[in-house]
């Protein structure tokens, strides 16, 4: 398995061809799986913000009091009346603002990114990643992830996860299948989107040097068989029920 950036990709901005841009530096095989940072999937569909076009109502102005409050920092409302629009559900709002986005992913401040945004004070995440993924992949031919990086429970430090994909399933479902001493796997469902991510965040960077597209090579699926499930619904995501009952209180 090989990984590399794809080289000398410009400044995007809104209405560029993402695939095209690809194509034209890099030659790519049949069995390639290209990994894209959202952030300029985000540029390229136009998703910059300014925070004036939020004009914070009053639970807005709640959160961002609480947060003020909680961490000594100024917070503006109009940040948070930002997150509450790109949201669907409010699992956590003190000590961070931690959300459900419109497609399904749970993160802090509903991924919107405030570094690295030319001309504009917010960058929101693709409205429909997959679909995103989908126009690239139907362009260039083989799979395409999409990813953010968000934090993780239990654990320190941010990685790059999948937000949208497509020309792959997201999990190799080992299930049904034996382990070296014979006996059935019964649970076990791999993330391979999400692994895939990880990867190519190792290559790709963060800050000004980062490069927001990889290609993986000489990687197979597999004869597995495949799902397409990556959010856990809520009736079976325990950890998020727990949080609907659970308050911040500082010590």
């Amino acid at each position: 398995m090989e990984l590399f950036s794809v080289p000398d990709l410009p400044e995007v901005r809104p209405g560029d061809d993402i695939a095209a841009l690809i194509a034209e530096r890099v030659s790519l095989d049949p069995d390639d799986v290209v990994v894209i940072a959202s952030t300029i999937i985000s540029k390229a569909e136009g998703r910059q913000a300014n925070l004036a076009e939020f004009p914070a109502g009053p639970r807005a102005r709640e959160i961002a009091a609480t947060l003020e409050a909680i961490t000594g920092e100024e917070k503006d409302p109009r940040f948070a009346q930002a997150v509450l629009e790109e949201s669907t559900d409010i699992v956590m709002d003190a000590p961070f603002l931690l959300t459900e986005t419109r497609f399904g992913h749970v993160g802090v401040n509903a991924g919107i990114d405030r570094s690295n945004v030319p001309d504009a004070d917010l960058l929101l995440l693709p409205k429909r990643p997959s679909e995103s993924a989908a126009r690239i992949h139907d362009e260039l031919g083989v799979p395409v992830v999409v990813t953010d990086t968000c934090g993780r429970p239990f654990r320190h430090g941010q990685r790059a996860v999948a937000i949208g994909w497509a020309g792959m399933p997201a999990s190799r479902d080992w299930r049904g299948e034996r382990d070296r001493d014979g006996r059935e796997l019964g649970v076990t469902v791999q993330c391979v989107v999400d692994e895939l991510a990880g990867a190519a965040n190792l290559v790709s960077g963060e800050g000004d040097g980062g490069t927001p597209v990889t290609i993986v090579r000489d990687w197979e699926f597999g004869d597995h068989g495949g799902s397409e499930n990556l959010y856990r619904s809520v009736e079976t995501d325990f950890v998020r029920q727990a949080l609907r009952g659970w308050s911040y209180e500082r010590n």
